[in-house]
Parts: C-alpha cells; structure tokens; sequence
C-alpha cells in the first residue's frame, strides 16, 4: 500500500499520466474511506485532494467521471553493483579497510582540490 512520502504513478484510462508524491493521507467519515493530498509532480505544481478507498490506494483500479484510474506506487530501482565496486573504480580511492570500520570521504575537502 502507498503511504504518506510516497511517489506514485497515476494511471489515466490504462495510460501512464503523470507521478505525484503521498502528501498526506487522512481518514474519512465513511469506513475505508480516506482524503488523500497529492502534490503532482508537474509544472506548475499543483496540489489535489482525492476521496479514496483503502484498496485504491493499494493499486486497485477506481473510476473519475467515468474515467479508469489507478495508482502505482512507485519504488527506487535498486542497482546491481555494490558499493565496493563502485570504490574500485573511483581513482585515487583507497578500499574499506577489512577491519569493518567505516570510511568517512569528505566531499567539501575534495571539491577545494
């Protein structure tokens, strides 16, 4: 289910339409029903309140004006090297010592080279 901080895409007739962020998300006076904020992330921003029931913030398909819609929350794809391969690659970086201790690189140090 999408929560509050959310990025969801918004499904217009099947269709991708637009993303927009979870602002808020607060119950109704009806059971499973909930006001939720949403700050589309168009230009120019704009913030819409929609009346929804929990299992269309879940992903199930609900209808506007006759109009299908759907939101699909969407989630950061995650990457498949690792961060230590990263560091390989990066020159003039030494490995993470094998003690497990971390490393602190200060990026403002770098940028005054």
């Amino acid at each position: 289910m999408a929560t509050e901080n959310d990025i969801v895409l918004i499904h217009f007739e099947d269709q991708p339409l637009s993303f927009a962020r979870i602002e808020e998300i607060i119950p109704d006076n009806k059971p499973d029903w909930y006001h939720v904020k949403l700050l589309m992330l168009q230009i120019p921003l704009q913030v819409v309140t929609w009346i929804l029931r929990d299992r269309y913030i879940m992903g199930d398909e609900f209808t506007m004006n006759g109009k299908r819609m759907r939101l699909e929350r969407v989630a950061c794809p995650e990457t498949e090297l690792e961060a230590d391969h990263l560091r390989e690659n990066i020159p003039g970086e030494r490995p993470a010592p094998l003690d497990n201790k971390a490393t602190v690189i200060s990026l403002a140090d770098k940028l005054k080279r």
